[in-house]
């Protein structure tokens, strides 16, 4: 049974090893390309202006990577959130590891529990929600679909839940876009890839519905009837089921249980 990861360039290589490694055949084929953003000149506001927030959310380990990447290199602006005592938060284990292997103190770093039904900004909230207070700032760090429109964006619907609560709480939200997400080029081998695996059997990692519209996308006028998939929330399965998937599993994102759904269809 071959598997289709459709992760970004970054985050792919961990789960095409993992899934390898559990004796499962492996395709790579990211459905988002991640490209940095032109003007930094928000993020650099958003690192001199670090100490004013209670808390940094992540919304990826992109977010991360290319936030960390965006910190000014001047001697004069060396602060960092062990030095401003700021909490990062982080929706699942793929940005909080990414966080902590940034450097970040484990002591400040707030995520869901490994054991957690899901990881999302649901289950973020269940664990920060009581260490907020009105008056309080929490910046998002998070990527921005197509060009970039400057200092800030449109939340997705996790964050723009987040905020929601946030907001409620009395806390003011900002924004700041670190990265860029793209409707990836495919290759012509990527298409061939793509057009069999639609119809020849191989389950789909579906890990974000961004991904399932750019493959919409990509394919104009596929049928996926025959298709297979495992998505890991319950928005990206009913993306998956409504461009036409015929099986759509659900499965925590993380490697143990992905491969025990993928196995499962067998």
């Amino acid at each position: 049974m071959r598997v289709i990861v459709t992760r970004p360039e970054r985050d792919a290589p961990e789960w095409v090893q993992g899934l390898a490694s559990a004796g499962l055949d492996v395709a790579q084929l990211p459905l988002i390309a991640i490209r940095a953003v032109r003007d930094g000149a928000a993020l650099q506001s958003a690192w001199q202006n670090l100490h004013s927030y209670v808390a940094v959310m992540f919304v990826s380990g992109n977010a991360v990577e290319h936030f960390l990447l965006s910190k000014p290199t001047l001697a004069l602006v060396a602060i960092d959130f062990n030095a401003a005592k700021t909490r990062v938060w982080a929706t699942g284990p793929g940005t909080a590891r990414a966080l902590l292997e940034a450097g970040v103190d484990a002591g400040l770093l707030d995520a869901p529990p490994i054991d957690a039904g899901q990881f999302d900004s649901e289950a973020l909230w269940s664990v920060v929600h009581g260490s907020v207070k009105p008056g309080d700032r929490v910046l998002i760090v998070r990527g921005a679909d197509g060009p970039v429109p400057g200092a800030s964006g449109v939340p997705g619907a996790g964050r723009d839940w987040l905020a929601a609560r946030l907001t409620q709480a009395g806390v003011q939200v900002d924004f700041v876009v670190a990265y860029q997400r793209c409707v990836p080029v495919f290759s012509e081998a990527d298409h061939t890839l793509a057009r069999a695996a639609a119809v020849d059997g191989s389950v789909w990692l579906l890990s974000s519905s961004e991904a399932v519209a750019n493959l919409s996308a990509l394919l104009p006028g596929q049928r996926w009837t025959l298709a297979r998939a495992v998505a890991t929330h319950s928005r990206i399965a009913e993306r998956a089921r409504q461009l036409g998937f015929g099986v759509v599993c659900e499965s925590r994102p993380i490697l143990v249980s992905v491969v025990a759904s993928i196995e499962s269809m067998g």
